[in-house]
């Protein structure tokens, strides 16, 4: 009786945990653009905005944009061909060390002496296995040399950009700051056309506050139409994707309270007729799903929370702070 009293409960348990990580995915993807990183930096889409001390880890790379990644070509001047890589293995040092462990193996086995034939007793096991230890610290120091080697021109070790810094806070606090870091995430590079830094005054960090606020209004009424008016049809077409999913769902996102805690600048910049300016923001806000029908919370309603994330906007050149528009949302790590 008590074996199937435990069984059942370890059946319950076990229910319950399943049970959590069905309802994880839809907790996480409550707000506004579902927690993910999505939209456009112009010639810097594909790079890192600069750290700052609203959000000092690392923004994540984007997982939709409609900017193109670009890619290298083996016949520009300075690529360089990697020295190893998945249809080359067995080439150099590496290949070497590796694939004389792996014929001595072989041979033992062809002897009747097993794989570790002929390595005989204890101690040579831990040689052979201090050998493979070393193939891997040379594989990796290899690695990152290669790394190194063919980094992009502009481009820090860790595949981190270069802003600047200097102004004032947003957001009403004092702790927020602009700061400019070497924090980035790696992966390719653009060959970025000319850009030029611009200087981010009071009103423009006004408008950016005003935009977290009107933006998130609009998608909680799914007004479409207003998102069109401080977001790019980019990001427009994004949201209306969520919306789309949510009215298949039978739920609707209900974002309400949003206030900007802290905020600082990442970098500003103006490249050919448009101008951008990424921001960190931390800000609270209280994010409900609700059924449709009934509305009542539905499951994965967050309630009460706070978010850091970086958004960049974007002007014509040249324009006022009225002008900008919300063309990015990236999380911050």
């Amino acid at each position: 009786m008590l074996r199937f009293l435990a069984q059942k409960r370890g059946s319950l348990i076990s229910l319950a945990l399943a049970a959590l990580l069905a309802l994880a995915p839809a907790i996480a993807e409550a707000r506004m653009g579902g927690g993910g990183s999505f939209g456009s930096r112009g010639s810097r889409t594909w790079s890192a905005p600069p750290s700052t001390r609203t959000a000092p880890g690392t923004a994540s790379p984007f997982e939709r944009s409609e900017t193109a990644r670009p890619s290298f070509n083996p016949s520009q001047p300075g690529f360089n061909r990697p020295a190893f890589g998945g249809s080359s293995f067995g080439r150099g040092l590496l290949g070497g060390l590796a694939g004389g462990l792996l014929g001595a193996g072989l041979f033992g086995l062809l002897t009747g002496n097993g794989f570790f034939g002929g390595i005989g007793g204890f101690m040579s096991i831990i040689g052979f296995l201090l050998q493979i230890a070393l193939v891997v610290f040379l594989a990796r120091m290899a690695f990152v040399w290669w790394q190194r080697r063919n980094a992009p021109a502009g481009v820090g070790p860790q595949g981190s950009t270069f802003g600047f810094t200097g102004g004032a806070p947003f957001g009403g606090r004092p702790t927020g700051g602009f700061g400019a870091g070497p924090m980035g995430f790696g992966g390719e590079a653009p060959q970025r056309p000319r850009a030029t830094p611009i200087q981010i005054a009071a009103g423009d960090f006004n408008a950016f506050e005003r935009l977290l606020g009107q933006s998130q209004a609009a998608y909680s009424r799914e007004d479409v139409s207003a998102l069109g008016q401080v977001a790019t049809p980019e990001m427009v077409r994004h949201f209306d994707e969520e919306l789309e999913t949510n009215r298949r769902k039978g739920v609707v996102n209900r974002v309400t309270d949003v206030k900007l805690l802290q905020g600082d600048l990442s970098e500003a910049w103006r490249e050919g007729s448009d101008e951008y300016a990424s921001v960190a923001m931390r800000f609270s806000l209280n994010d409900v799903l609700e059924d449709r029908a009934t509305g009542k919370p539905a499951p994965g309603s967050a309630g009460a929370s706070e978010a850091t994330e970086v958004w960049t906007f974007r002007r014509p050149a040249g324009a006022g702070p009225d002008a900008w528009k919300l063309s990015a949302i990236q999380q911050a790590a």
